[in-house]
């Protein structure tokens, strides 16, 4: 231990046995105290007592890791996966599913309270209990796989470990569906057959970089995107293509097979450009009713089972009656929209990514669904230059975890809609847009969490605003 007690209070290395954890961030690392001195210990859950191994220190606070959980906290569970501890994915496998929701709705309440300015008592008695799941396992329809090149050579698949990009190999995710197995290891027999090599993140050379697999619940039809550099400029795109397609199609359910070129450094995992290499460029699924069509880039929530349960309490705090005007911003192929359209007048989408828009219309058409359109747009720029012939009385927003620009805000706020329904993947920008929204003339009325991402430290929340009296109805 070092004696100067106004620098660092322990060294790296250091052991502290018997650390209490007494709480967890908001990204699920435990928290404990050893003589004042704070440390966030990974792998560990609030109660739990254990020996751990300082890792890093800082000045008021350090990085340990476990050693040995000396008394385990009533809330913590052996964790399902073999490769918990190391890889990133699950950070909150240790944790039973009753103490994962209660983390998260505490997570979401305090980052309103704390980032929103929102008062706890005024949070409790507006927040309602968190949707759980029946099965909080095997439920991704969508899994994206790096793949690479273990030390004897050999093509591997799997996940990153926490904060690296050192691939833990596991072509069997608990979190993803069965079908994953058989199709990574179909390719991976396939790349070590051939000599097909992986690509090498460092020297930019290599063929193969991820695996996308979809499947669609309700259809059962499965997509999968081989995601690739430097191609053989025509088709076809792998050595052996003929083959492998024979191999992946004979796995049931598969029913598109696509190329995506990607030959940029670049962490962003899809490239532009998509070639169907197998049947179809697309697969469908069902949602609340109406039918979708996905595509290797569309955006789809990876939770199918969950996201009925998400739209239908945005659907409820949108209390549409049938002669409602509602505008979907960031409406992406237009999933809430369609699922509004049937209790709303008319329902418009907004989305700034044209090839968005046009799945949403296709969507639409194959729903026969005449009551919505779509437009791409910024709302920002398109809601205040249209305010003058919108009549908007509910608008929804569901934006990437980056949030609203404010941009953005003002252009809700100037159309003036009755009622606001914001859907969020990241409670941080959402209690930060709340705020805003809070202060220019509505109140939140409503919170509700939906749990999509079991294992994980992520939670949606739907939230509904109303537009206080004495507010103008137009800005």
């Amino acid at each position: 231990m070092n004696e100067n007690k106004n620098i660092i209070r322990f060294n790296k290395n250091d052991i502290i046995n018997d650390l209490e954890i007494t709480d967890m961030t908001t990204e699920g690392m435990g928290v404990g105290k050893a003589d004042g001195y704070t440390l966030f210990v990974k792998d560990s859950v609030t109660g739990d007592i254990a020996d751990v191994r300082v890792v890093k220190v800082k000045k008021n606070y350090g990085y340990a890791r476990v050693e040995r959980i000396v008394k385990p906290s009533p809330g913590r569970v052996t964790p399902r996966c073999a490769y918990a501890r190391q890889c990133g994915g699950c950070q909150l496998q240790a944790m039973s599913y009753e103490a994962q929701l209660k983390f998260k709705q505490d997570k979401v309440k305090n980052t309103l309270v704390r980032i929103g300015g929102f008062d706890e008592g005024f949070i409790d008695g507006i927040m309602e209990p968190v949707i759980s799941m029946d099965d909080p396992w095997r439920y991704r329809n969508k899994a994206q796989y790096p793949v690479g090149t273990d030390k004897s050579g050999n093509p591997v698949a799997g996940f990153y470990a926490g904060r690296t990009h050192d691939i833990i190999s596991n072509t069997d995710c608990a979190l993803g569906v069965v079908e994953n197995k058989d199709i990574l290891e179909v390719v991976l027999e396939h790349m070590k057959k051939n000599g097909i090599p992986a690509y090498d993140e460092k020297t930019g050379k290599g063929i193969i970089r991820h695996v996308l697999i979809r499947k669609g619940f309700v259809s059962g039809q499965i997509m999968v995107c081989l995601v690739i550099n430097e191609p053989i400029p025509a088709d076809p795109f792998i050595p052996g293509q003929d083959e492998l397609v024979g191999k992946l199609s004979g796995i049931s359910g598969v029913e598109s097979i696509s190329v995506s070129i990607n030959n940029e450094k670049t962490n962003v995992i899809m490239g532009n450009e998509v070639h169907t290499i197998w049947e179809s460029d697309r697969i469908t699924d069902t949602l609340l009713g109406k039918t979708f069509e996905i595509s290797p880039l569309s955006f789809y929530q990876v939770n199918p089972i969950q996201v009925e349960r998400l739209y239908g309490t945005a659907i409820e705090y949108a209390a549409l009656t049938g002669n409602e005007e509602v505008w979907d911003i960031c409406c992406g192929i237009g999933t809430i929209s369609l699922c509004m359209a049937d209790k709303a007048g008319t329902v418009h989408g907004l989305e700034i990514v044209p090839e968005a828009i046009e799945d949403a219309k296709r969507n639409a058409k194959a729903n026969g669904v005449c009551n919505v359109d779509f437009i791409c747009a910024a709302a920002e720029e398109y809601l205040p230059s249209h305010k003058d012939v919108i009549k908007a009385d509910v608008v929804v927003m569901d934006p990437p975890r980056k949030g609203m620009d404010e941009a953005a805000l003002e252009a809700v706020i100037s159309i003036a809609p009755e009622r606001i329904v914001y859907v969020s993947c990241d409670p941080a920008t959402l209690a930060r847009d709340l705020k805003y929204l809070a202060a220019h003339g509505y109140e939140l009325k409503r919170v509700r969490c939906t749990d999509m991402f079991p294992q994980t430290v992520h939670i949606e929340v739907a939230s509904l605003l109303s537009r206080t009296e004495g507010t103008p109805r137009k800005a």
